[in-house]
């Protein structure tokens, strides 16, 4: 193990280009594979059962939303911290950030999956399940629930990974879980006949193997040697996290509002029009798991940013931090764009690959979804990746607030009134109008943070 000492972080001195190249590409192919199984699942579960199972995965969605929400806080946070720690040179509070980052995600994890366990049916009511749907739901979120310890651990614990510049491992660690999903998939569904059942022991069996192998990474820390007193509960540890963490938690807490308001909205509006509560339902579940793709290389580039640009922050090398953010926003623009043709040009071409419904109103109601939901797609990736910067250099509560802006403050209110307004075809009009709104001021708050942004390295 190389020690405190003489180990030279390459977050300090490889041109930043390069740096973004091995930080980023890793997370993304990471990510995009994260995402294709969770669409593969999709797939097979519209080929296995038909619409009404992608309809019980978006009702039972929500639970995996807050395993994220809570898994990212202390996930993000906590690699945060560390990366400014370090860049500060101040390693005993980087060791104890991340030992406490671990007991969390696995504590928390229990505890999420007791309370699952315990409250099943009224969660699944809760989150917009129909009479059709709910046993469906009941089946696959039963069985996921088994893996939610494992899942905090994966989903918390993968930043740590890449923050002590360790991408490929990370990428090794959730690839071989996606990998094995795939693989048990159509196995469990087709052959053995498991129905939605199978579909869910592959997703439990997938999250314990990645989180296994980021467990095996504990000995292999490159920039830091942890120790026992490290893994005890430290208050201030635990709330700096915490504070840091908040612009993911409030991200993934709002969807979880969304998602079940959305549903519920859904059901209701849906049950008073033509193509009725399920449809709906099943396609809202379709347009999110298909925008996940595009999420997961923006995530991926930001993933890859986040990194450089705490520990440079912390060291005070202000002009790298400001060409990391020129990297960061020309690449995340390109593969905005990409996506959001795809969006708008071949909607039916995506929602045709989960399955064709049981009449034509399913495939029509599904392009106007995902043309009109995601028409503004094109700015997400900026507003990510300001709210993410903020979040990197310790200013969390300006991310915080944008994410609130866009999500809480925006659309749930823009969801009630347009669904009022317009009916079922009125719920996703709060998506690009809030869209449009939170990337002029997540604009307007980055060049206000830029010009009291020393333009010198400040560096000693």
């Amino acid at each position: 193990m190389t020690t405190d000492s003489d180990y030279k972080n390459p977050l300090e001195y490889q041109p930043v280009g390069k740096l973004m190249r091995q930080l980023a590409i890793p997370a993304i192919v990471a990510n995009v594979i994260s995402a294709l199984y969770n669409v593969i699942d999709q797939i097979f579960i519209g080929q296995a059962i038909g619409f009404l199972g992608n309809a019980a995965t978006n009702i039972a969605f929500p639970l995996t939303t807050i395993c994220l929400a809570l898994g990212l806080m202390i996930g993000l946070g906590a690699s945060s911290r560390f990366n400014l720690e370090v860049g500060r040179k101040e390693i005993g509070k980087a060791t104890l950030t991340i030992g406490n980052a671990m007991v969390l995600l696995f504590g928390v994890g229990i505890f999420i999956f007791l309370v699952v366990s315990l409250f099943l049916e009224p969660l699944m009511l809760l989150f917009g399940a129909t009479d059709r749907v709910l046993p469906l739901a009941k089946t696959f979120a039963g069985i996921t629930a088994l893996g939610i310890p494992f899942l905090m651990f994966s989903v918390g614990f993968n930043p740590i990974v890449r923050a002590d510049a360790s991408p490929r491992y990370s990428m090794i660690a959730i690839i071989a879980g996606a990998a094995i999903n795939t693989i048990l998939d159509p196995i469990f569904m087709f052959v053995f006949n498991w129905g939605i059942a199978g579909a869910a022991w592959a997703t439990v069996i997938s999250q314990v193997i990645s989180a296994m192998i980021l467990l095996a990474y504990f000995p292999r820390f490159k920039s830091v040697q942890l120790h026992k007193e490290d893994f005890r509960l430290d208050v201030k540890t635990i709330q700096s996290i915490v504070i840091l963490g908040l612009t993911p938690f409030v991200t993934q807490v709002s969807n979880i509002i969304i998602q079940i308001l959305a549903n519920n909205l859904l059901k209701y509006y849906g049950g008073q029009s033509i193509y009725g509560p399920d449809i709906p339902i099943a396609i809202a579940g379709i347009v999110i798991k298909t925008n996940t793709i595009y999420m997961s290389f923006v995530l991926g580039l930001v993933q890859g940013s986040q990194p450089i640009f705490g520990f440079n922050y912390g060291a005070k090398n202000f002009p790298r931090v400001r060409e990391t953010l020129r990297v960061l926003f020309k690449s995340v623009s390109i593969i905005s764009l990409v996506a959001w043709l795809i969006f708008e040009l071949f909607p039916g071409q995506l929602i045709f690959l989960f399955g064709s419904g049981e009449s034509d109103l399913y495939l029509q109601f599904g392009k106007y979804y995902m043309r009109t939901f995601l028409f503004f797609s094109l700015t997400n990736g900026m507003m990510i990746s300001v709210s993410t910067y903020f979040t990197s250099i310790g200013k969390a509560w300006k991310g915080t607030l944008l994410s609130m802006l866009r999500q809480l403050i925006l659309l749930i209110p823009l969801m009630i009134l347009f669904a009022h307004l317009f009916g079922v075809k009125g719920v996703m009009l709060g998506g690009p109008v809030s869209d449009i709104v939170t990337f002029v001021v997540a604009m307007l708050f980055l060049v206000n943070e830029l010009k009291q942004t020393p333009k010198e390295n400040l560096s000693v």
